[in-house]
This record gives C-alpha cells, sequence and structure tokens, in this order.
C-alpha cells in the first residue's frame, strides 16, 4: 500500500504507579529523520526506542515526544522547599520597602507574606520526573510508542489511499496526452518528407537532381525526428509507475526518478517534433508530469 509521509500518532500506557504518553507527527523529509525526545529518566533506552521507530517508519521527518507522569491514584514526587531562597526573597522585599520609605510604617502590609513567598520562584519545586529503572519503563515505552507508530501508520496509509488516486487519474492523463503524439506522429514525418521534397523542387528550379539523393535526404531528416523509440521507452514507464503504485512500499523515490526519465523523454519529444498538435501535447504532458512530481513528493 502506498504511504504518504505525513500523519499523526498517539498513545498512552499505564502501570502502578506510572503513566506515559507518546505522540508522533510526521512531515516530508528526502530519508527518514528521527527527532525523539525522552524524558532525563529514559535516555538509556534511547536506542531501543529508534530500533522501533525505524522498524516501523521507511521515510520522513518524524518528531515524537514522550512524557512520565504519575498514574492515577499514584504518588506524586515529594515537594522540596529551598529556605535560602525564601530568606532572599524576604531580604530583598525588605530592602525595597526601606529604600522607599516604608520601613517605619506602622502597617504590616509591606512585609512579605508567606502566600507571596510561596508564590516566588524555586522556593517551592517538584521533581520532574519519577524515579524508576529501564526494566520497569521499558515495557511502558515500548508499548505506547508502538501504538502510536501504528496510529500514524494508520493515517499515513489512510492519506496515501488518497494520493494514489490522485497519480492514478494524473497518470491516466498523461498517458492520454503520449497517445495523442504516437497517433500523430506517422503522420507527422509523411508531412515533413512533402515539404522538404517541396522545398528541394522549388530550389533546384529546371536543374536536374538525383532523386536517389532526395530519397536519401529525406530518410536521413526522418530518422533525425523520428520519437517512435521515445514513445516506447515513455510506455515501459507508464507500466513500470503503475506496477509501483500497485506494489506499495516505500516507493517514493523510485517514483519520482522514473518520472526525472518520462520528462527527458517528453522533452526529446518535444525537441524532435515538427508538428503543431505534437507540440501542444508534449506542452500538456509537461504540465501533468509537474503536477506528478508535486504529489510524489508527499510519498514514503
Amino acid at each position: 500500500m502506498i504511504r504518504s509521509m505525513t500523519g499523526y500518532g498517539r498513545a498512552e500506557a499505564a502501570a502502578a504507579r506510572l503513566a506515559l504518553s507518546v505522540e508522533c507527527k510526521s512531515v516530508n523529509h528526502r530519508h527518514l529523520d528521527v527527532a525523539l525526545k525522552l524524558p532525563r529518566a529514559l535516555g538509556s533506552l534511547e536506542a531501543d526506542a529508534r530500533r522501533i521507530i525505524q522498524s516501523a517508519i521507511g521515510r520522513g521527518h518524524i518528531d515524537i515526544s514522550v512524557s512520565l507522569s504519575p498514574a492515577e491514584g499514584g504518588t506524586l514526587t515529594p515537594l522540596s522547599v529551598n529556605i535560602a531562597q525564601a530568606r532572599e526573597y524576604s531580604r530583598a522585599a525588605q530592602s525595597l520597602a526601606d529604600g522607599l520609605g516604608l520601613g517605619d510604617d506602622p502597617g504590616p502590609w509591606w512585609r512579605p507574606s508567606l502566600d507571596w513567598l510561596i508564590d516566588q520562584p524555586g522556593v517551592l519545586s517538584r521533581e520532574a520526573e519519577p524515579a524508576l529503572s529501564a526494566e520497569e519503563a521499558w515495557p511502558l515505552l515500548a508499548d505506547a510508542l508502538g501504538r502510536a507508530l501504528a496510529d500514524l501508520v494508520v493515517r499515513r496509509e489512510a492519506e496515501g489511499q488518497a494520493l494514489c488516486q490522485e497519480l492514478t487519474l494524473l497518470h491516466d492523463g498523461l498517458r492520454a496526452q503520449v497517445d495523442v503524439m504516437a497517433a500523430r506522429a506517422p503522420s507527422a514525418v509523411t508531412r515533413r518528407a512533402a515539404r522538404l521534397r517541396e522545398r528541394i523542387e522549388a530550389l533546384r528550379g529546371e536543374a536536374a537532381v538525383d532523386e536517389a539523393r532526395i530519397a536519401t535526404e529525406i530518410a536521413v531528416w526522418a530518422d533525425k525526428t523520428d520519437v517512435s523509440e521515445e514513445l516506447a521507452r515513455l510506455h515501459a514507464h507508464f507500466d513500470q509507475f503503475t506496477l509501483l503504485l500497485r506494489t506499495g512500499g516505500t516507493v517514493g523515490r523510485t517514483l519520482d526518478f522514473l518520472l526525472q526519465e518520462m520528462n527527458r523523454e517528453v522533452n526529446t519529444v518535444g525537441s524532435k517534433a515538427d508538428d503543431l498538435e505534437i507540440s501542444q501535447a508534449v506542452i500538456a504532458a509537461k504540465g501533468v508530469l509537474e503536477k506528478l512530481r508535486e504529489q510524489v513528493q508527499n510519498i514514503e
């Protein structure tokens, strides 16, 4: 199945005292580029986590964020009090009051209250991450990460299916333009030969001209302007393109290369063509190819 490189996935896992959540976001990228953000307590598990990611995703830029929290009903890490910092805030507040001439004011409102001190940064703090061992954390991480990636893949496949339908329609449009070129090519060769003969006849006047030489020149010109090989290669590329869409998998780069080859063949037809309808079909085909390449950039 064709996959898009854009998607989102999320999953959670919980144990007796811990809850873990994983969020995955992916966008287009030429290769697999993983940005993994783990809590400090899970840092030793990064290599194992990356192996799970690489087994699930073939291409794209992936942002993965993992967070830990106490499980519902679990025990929070204890609060710590920074007495020295609280004293520093208190001294600074009283120094400010003295500087403003409030030190002799009998009212207590200017003095730092306990509520005010508690609200100051660094006075009260809680350890952000619970302490835990790798043996306790890994089953949670592997479970949540695997399900978040599966969710991501499902969404990438759903978008990939829509991309496949769009690519099929564009591909059919490109085939139609090449069919116009193929249908027009034989009569174009005949018309070119007739025009060349007319020009030679006009130039020679009453002078005798070797008919065999004229036939040779017409044959050389016809060979230089023949596009049958390019059209045959284009049809072979079309068959390969259709096969890749049906096969699926990580085919984005292969499809992009195939479109480059198609573009090269269409350009060659355009440079050889001496026919208005073929030239118009070439222009239309190049427009379709550009749309195809834009869509293929989204495929894994």
